[in-house]
């Protein structure tokens, strides 16, 4: 008991600092996983050195990812992830081929190593999930045309994890891309498009035994563990991602009778394991490195919102979608994401990066999602600026005062101002008030 007293007492005081700082990023109406990496930070090296062993950091994340992604999975709706599937795909291959061009760049002006430009490409051409989706409910978007998209870009994202890591993975010293490697990730995307084709279609399928689990959230937590980590597991031994087959059974899930209570079930357990992911991300931060290539970093963490919201707007735009939309989402997506973390340790594990290579990563990653506050307050203010600047032109076109240089009053309310269209006629005649939308 003495000896397990240090452990149980440093996990309470984890998770005490970890929930508190949440709670107050919350009440910042910021996200809480900011709060969690700060926690990380302080209690880290770099803080007051509580937790100087960090060893345990790629096996928490890469659990943390495997359920983000079978949660993820459960509640992607197929049908209308098949509507948005060509924009998305084309903005991710999009984004990889702008990150992979700026980054050929800096490697050649830094000499990096091909395997180096690629995997960093990988890295920052993630974006976080969690924080795309907070900014998108905060603004009232999530389930609006904007949220569509974004949503299902952040599933070709995900998706594209797989064949990420597998390419990853094969990277060692002094070794090529084989030809079980590209087998591999054309096998990950043919299952995914077979698992599409049979269950893209159709209603809810009635789940094994329902009577059984349905009502028991025991029972239907312990299926879905059973279901999630048999699928991590053949995929893993088939030499592709475990968090390929999470995220395959994530989506076999969702289109059972299963899929609500299974949600509700599984969401405790996935958000204390992304609580411990985003603290163990802060325990990674180095300072030190950080004040020690401080022009560095800072090019970087910069260069990489500036350079992808531009990329992803420009993107968005020649895929389809008009510039306001292609212009929010852009923003939206403009940081680096969760799986970069678990992409950075597998360069690290590989060596394709070196200690200094891997804590400017982790760095830029880190930093990025640490500025994502202001970035929310950026995409607020865009939002509002974009919707006061539409209502000023309908303003103009439609009110003739405004046209002939009269006063006009534009209220800057998030929803689009109604039009003061004047008199008009009813059916029988009338007068009637002036339409509202």
């Amino acid at each position: 008991m003495e000896d397990q007293l240090p452990f149980l007492l440093a996990i309470a005081i984890i998770t005490l600092a970890a929930v508190t700082a949440g709670l107050f990023m919350a009440w910042l109406k910021q996200p809480p996983m900011v709060g969690y990496i700060l926690a990380g930070v302080a209690l880290g090296p770099a803080g007051v050195g509580f937790m100087p062993q960090v060893d345990a950091v790629p096996l928490a994340a890469e659990f943390g990812v495997l359920f983000l992604l079978f949660v993820i999975g459960m509640e992607v709706s197929l049908k209308a992830f098949i509507d948005d599937l060509r924009p998305a795909v084309l903005t991710v291959a999009g984004q990889i081929i702008v990150a992979f061009g700026a980054l050929a760049l800096f490697g050649v002006i830094l000499e990096w190593r091909p395997e180096q430009i690629v995997l960093m490409t990988f890295v920052v051409t993630m974006s976080s999930t969690a924080v795309a989706l907070k900014l998108l409910d905060d603004l009232g978007e999530l389930r609006t045309d904007l949220g569509r998209i974004v949503v299902a870009v952040m599933i070709a994202q995900d998706i594209a994890i797989v064949p990420m890591l597998v390419i990853a993975n094969s990277f060692v010293p002094g070794a090529s891309l084989e030809l079980s490697t590209l087998l591999k990730v054309v096998g990950a995307f043919a299952g995914l498009a077979l698992f599409i084709r049979i269950f893209g279609k159709g209603g809810k399928l009635p789940f094994p035994w329902q009577e059984n689990i349905l009502g028991r959230v025991e029972l239907v937590t312990l299926v879905a563990l059973l279901i999630c980590c048999t699928a991590a597991v053949l995929t893993g031994v088939a030499g592709m991602s475990p968090a390929y087959g999470a995220f395959l059974a994530g989506l076999l899930i969702g289109k059972t009778t299963l899929r609500t209570e299974a949600i509700r079930a599984m969401e405790p357990i996935q958000g204390v394991l992304m609580v411990l992911f985003f603290v163990a991300i802060g325990l990674l931060l180095d300072v030190e490195f950080i004040i020690e290539n401080a022009g560095l970093v800072a090019v970087f963490v910069v260069g990489t919102l500036l350079l992808k919201s531009v990329a992803n707007i420009v993107i968005l735009h020649r895929v389809g979608l008009p510039w306001k939309t292609a212009y929010q989402a852009g923003l939206v997506m403009g940081q680096i994401g969760e799986f970069s973390f678990v992409l950075a340790a597998v360069g690290l594990a590989n060596q394709v990066f070196d200690p200094v290579g891997y804590k400017l990563a982790i760095s830029v990653i880190v930093l990025s999602l640490l500025f994502s506050p202001l970035w929310t307050f950026a995409v607020r203010r865009v939002h509002e600026s974009t919707e006061r600047r539409i209502a000023t032109l309908g303003y103009g076109v439609f009110h003739p005062t405004a046209r002939d240089g009269g006063d006009m009053e534009v209220k800057t309310d998030w929803a689009v101002p109604s039009l003061d269209l004047g008199p008009v006629k009813t059916r029988r005649g009338r007068s009637g008030p002036s339409p509202r939308r």
